[in-house]
């Protein structure tokens, strides 16, 4: 068990290329070689028809299972496949030990349909505290990494989210209408104003990713999984920006958020949204 932040802070100092090497070995031996090459058998459906699985979601995350809990003696993980075979396994997040979370292939449909669109997250958290976060693009051969405190860099460059330009309209990517219940319906259409520009999400980790490069102002999502959210989170937040509940209070990822939330490229704007969410909610 690791028994002091020193101790993870000295693995952050020195072992991200580790983590960064597994990452895009996972990516290498497990994602690609099925990229546009799977068979019929190699896809399942989970708790419904755009909720897919597929091997390579499978094998990726067995591969970084395996790895990252080596890599730093004393931690778990916590993955989307593991969580839907156990979702007892998601209590990790809220124990003492240091979590890997991990989403092998973030954006699975349109992996399925042969679409670039897709990545691999990780994250290390603990105490419901993002610590690090890698977010790899295996088709773009891009990894971004952020370290809490210390910057996000994507490809080494610093990322800075900056804000939006004065008089532009507010680029938005929200959650797909399938996956919201009434009320979060309702709350996401007070984006439908003018001076916002609204759209469904693609890869939730892209979207952040974008946001954290400033080439999208915001996302407004309503769902908690973890996976979907840690590493972006902490890449936004690295980058400058921020990010809320409508109940006005930093999105967590132990759960229990008022939703819907955003993250966008600085403050002033993630408070903007919240307004426009409350207003319609």
């Amino acid at each position: 068990m690791i028994e002091h932040m020193e101790t993870i802070d000295e693995f952050l100092a020195h072992r991200t290329a580790d983590v960064e090497r597994a990452v895009r070995e996972a990516a290498a031996t497990e994602i690609m070689p099925r990229f546009r090459q799977l068979a019929a058998h190699e896809i399942d459906v989970k708790s419904g028809p755009h909720d897919l699985v597929t091997d390579a979601d499978r094998k990726a995350e067995e591969y970084l299972t395996g790895v990252l809990g080596k890599l730093l003696p004393g931690s778990v993980v916590v993955g989307e496949e593991a969580v839907h075979a156990d979702p007892a396994t998601y209590e990790a997040l809220r124990g003492d030990a240091p979590v890997w979370i991990v989403d092998p292939v973030d954006g699975t449909r349109q992996f399925v349909h042969g679409d670039p669109g897709f990545c691999t997250l990780v994250a290390l958290a603990r105490h419901g505290v993002v610590l690090a976060s890698w977010t790899y693009a295996p088709v773009h051969d891009q990894l971004a990494v952020a370290v809490r405190g210390r910057g996000a860099r994507l490809d080494g460059e610093r990322l800075l989210a900056g804000a939006p330009a004065p008089g532009r309209d507010l680029e938005v990517a929200t959650s797909h209408p399938d996956y919201t219940t009434d009320d979060q319906k309702r709350a996401l259409l007070g984006l439908r104003t003018e001076g916002v520009r609204p759209r469904p999400c693609g890869s939730a980790g892209l979207e952040y990713l974008a946001v954290a490069r400033g080439e999208l102002d915001a996302v407004a999502f309503s769902w908690e999984a973890a996976w979907d959210h840690a590493a972006g989170l902490l890449l936004v937040e690295e980058a400058g920006g921020a990010h809320l509940t409508l109940a006005g209070a930093p999105f967590r990822i132990t759960g229990g958020n008022t939703l819907p939330f955003t993250a966008a490229r600085d403050e002033a704007t993630a408070r903007r949204v919240l307004d426009l969410l409350a207003s319609g909610a």
